[in-house]
């Protein structure tokens, strides 16, 4: 018991980040139309899409067993984390804060993916280009622009989160090693 009250705080932040997600998803679903891009910045549109599979809608057409494979995928490794956050050591923050992070956005999507069958993206970067795009852009010819594949705040925490636990890697044991 004392060891999840230690840690309560970084289970609430990725309660927290479950949350905003789903707020944020909601206000997409209620706010947009479907695929219809509503230009928020010369860059930046909000476009409602359904991501019946993985990052990059990977296995997106496979036919709906791809639900339940990646729910299970997702519940696994979101117990799996519950249960690395709970047994690291205290002062490891920067670990923790990653590990929290990717957490609360593997709930988030999981979520939507129970619920749904699909996860709600509605975050469309683009650039313009006549030509070609760079390597996991997709083109929109009729735009005329290049486009990351659209994604959540889920998606952006689990990405912060990984960048978090990749800087732990490289600089965290030098901190372990000169205390």
């Amino acid at each position: 018991m004392l060891i999840f009250k230690q840690k309560a705080i970084w289970l609430l932040v990725a309660f927290g980040i479950f949350c905003l997600d789903q707020v944020s998803k909601q206000w997409a679903v209620a706010a947009l139309d479907y695929s219809q891009p509503q230009t928020f910045l010369p860059f930046f549109n909000f476009t409602l899409l359904h991501n019946y599979g993985a990052a990059f809608s990977f296995l997106s057409d496979a036919g709906g067993w791809q639900r339940w494979f990646f729910g299970i995928v997702a519940l696994v490794v979101s117990i799996f984390l519950v249960i690395w956050i709970l047994r690291l050591e205290r002062h490891k923050k920067l670990e923790l804060a990653g590990l929290t992070l990717i957490l609360g956005g593997a709930i988030g999507n999981l979520y939507d993916r129970i619920s749904l069958g699909y996860v709600v993206d509605f975050v469309d970067w683009f650039y313009p280009s006549a030509n070609s795009c760079l390597p996991f852009f997709y083109a929109r010819l009729d735009m005329q622009t290049c486009h990351w594949p659209a994604f959540n705040i889920a998606d952006s925490a689990i990405l912060a989160g990984v960048f978090l636990l990749v800087i732990d890697m490289f600089f965290g044991k030098k901190e372990e090693e000169s205390s």
